[in-house]
């Protein structure tokens, strides 16, 4: 950054070069402001990868470095002024957002829940928003919590309790969680985070007085949580209006199909809702079909996450019925779900009808044959803002993979992902798809792993990618003797893609020729 701001440019001509001394002192109140912008903005996405938040610090430094560049240099007494001025709008900003959660995983006492939060307690203070996860809170350090909160019910509009009683025996947690939930009821919470706390029925009923004065929830996380089906009836119960509810978040719980039907009725009632997130919960056929029926009640959905569970294809066509009103998605993943061939082309049909602006398609161990590879190929050829996707772990052998191929050929320019590994792929089919992602502006990854492909295959892959290696994923997991293939068998191998490309050619994959 120092570098860059002592560098000649066409700003330095203009305005004048700075010395390296100015520059340095710039470029650590720069790296200071954007990282507390960027640390702020990731707090507010706690299941996120952090891609969006690095992003956000990337264009805060940049708008940084652009004004003192056209500040250029400054006398002693003068050096800082726009810097000065950002930093008190940042410092500003982050007034309201008090967190302890960084530093290592502890139980906190009394004495240091007095030290911790004694700037919640300076009169004046404007704090909104609270996050106290990795820290686990003890009876002594919840009384000396509870008048705090209190005092903060009229201001608190975020609250993030994640992972707050770790290693507290089930009595002391659940008296800890009752003095918490007492001293923030009434507060009028946008967003609630209680993810992490091995809840149960009594967990949650332990927060009750909190939920059930809660009427303008727009975000909810109750991840890991232990979320069976008592417990999954008591936050239906519990929670009196969901109207508001952007976000919905129940992932790996053992909520099984009767709690499924209990959130399903949350889903009724939550019209607004925008992002679902229920993977890896137990969730079977039964309650996958309610899921998906109630689903179709929430036509704002952009992310929708119902990975690992058991649906099987009754509740993958349920949720095909569903997903032809979902023109607002962008995120969608049925990775793990049994749909199998029926299941997976009623979606793809579906999907292709819906969601114009699909980014993440991901349908991973599905068992998906050569049989839906067509309705896939149609589905994929109509997304062209596709950023990712996600076939691993199906059967689609070479066929099938060069359908998918095509379909991602011509366009999807965005796209910069893709990955088929373990799909019983040979050279022919992965050749292929290696030629239709290679060129791809901002392409990062191809994933062939675990696939068939003969050591020449392998070899040919390489080639292709000779000019950027990184795009091509490891092939350590990949067997050549998976499916036993002399030469002369390899030689047709290849000569039947070649005349399945040509016939593709010929015929294009066009929407409403698969019909």
């Amino acid at each position: 950054m120092t570098k860059n701001l002592t560098t000649p440019s066409i700003f330095s001509r203009k305005y004048g070069l700075l010395s390296t001394e100015e520059a340095e002192e710039d470029a650590k109140q720069i790296e200071s402001m954007a990282f507390a912008a960027a640390n702020q903005h990731h707090e507010k996405e706690p299941d996120g990868d952090g891609s969006s938040a690095v992003q956000l610090y990337a264009k805060e430094s940049s708008k940084l470095m652009l004004e003192v560049l056209k500040r250029g240099p400054k006398t002693k007494d003068d050096v800082g002024d726009v810097i000065s001025s950002q930093k008190i709008e940042v410092a500003d900003e982050i007034e309201t957002v008090f967190d302890i959660s960084g530093g290592r995983r502890a139980f906190i006492d009394a004495e240091e829940a007095e030290e911790l939060l004694k700037p919640l307690t300076k009169p004046g203070n404007k704090y909104s928003k609270i996050c106290f996860s990795n820290r686990s809170f003890g009876l002594g350090a919840a009384r000396v919590v509870e008048p705090i909160l209190s005092s903060l019910k009229d201001q608190l509009i975020e609250v993030d309790l994640s992972d707050f009683i770790a290693g507290r025996p089930e009595e002391e947690a659940l008296e800890v969680m009752n003095i918490f939930s007492s001293s923030l009821e009434g507060c009028e919470l946008r967003y609630l985070n209680l993810s992490n706390n091995a809840l149960g029925e009594k967990g949650v009923r332990a927060f009750g007085a909190l939920l059930k004065s809660q009427n303008n929830l727009e975000e909810l996380y109750l991840m890991n949580d232990g979320i069976s089906e008592e417990a999954a009836r008591a936050v239906c119960e519990l929670i009196p209006s969901t109207e508001k509810l952007r976000v919905l978040q129940f992932h790996n719980n053992m909520t099984g199909d009767e709690g499924a039907i209990s959130i399903s009725e949350l889903l009724k009632r939550s019209p607004m809702l925008e992002d679902f997130r229920c993977s890896s919960t137990r969730v079977g056929s039964e309650g996958g079909v309610v899921l998906a029926e109630s689903l179709g009640k929430c036509t704002h959905l952009k992310k929708l996450d119902l990975r690992d569970n058991m649906f099987g294809v009754e509740a993958g066509i349920a949720l095909s019925k569903a997903s032809s009103g979902f023109a607002d998605l962008t995120e969608i993943y049925l990775s793990y779900l049994n749909l199998e061939d029926e299941g997976s082309t009623a979606l793809a049909n579906a999907l292709m009808k819906s969601a114009p602006s699909l980014e993440v398609l991901d349908m991973a161990g599905n068992d998906i044959t050569l049989e839906a590879a067509p309705a896939l190929a149609a589905c994929i050829a109509t997304k062209q803002n596709l950023t990712k996707l996600n076939l691993a772990e199906n059967e689609l052998k070479d066929d099938g993979v060069i359908l998918i191929a095509k379909a991602i050929e011509e366009g999807h320019d965005r796209l910069n992902e893709v990955d088929l590994s373990a799909n019983l792929i040979r050279r022919a089919g992965a050749r292929v798809l290696a030629q239709a992602v290679v060129h791809k502006p901002g392409f990062k990854l191809l994933n062939l792993n675990g696939n068939f492909m003969s050591d020449e295959g392998v070899d040919e892959l390489k080639v292709l990618f000779k000019h950027s290696p990184d795009m091509l994923g490891p092939l350590d997991e990949n067997d050549p003797e998976g499916e036993e293939l002399d030469e002369e068998d390899e030689v047709e191998d290849i000569d039947h893609a070649e005349e399945l490309e040509y016939k593709l050619k010929e015929l294009k994959i066009k929407p409403e020729e698969s019909e």
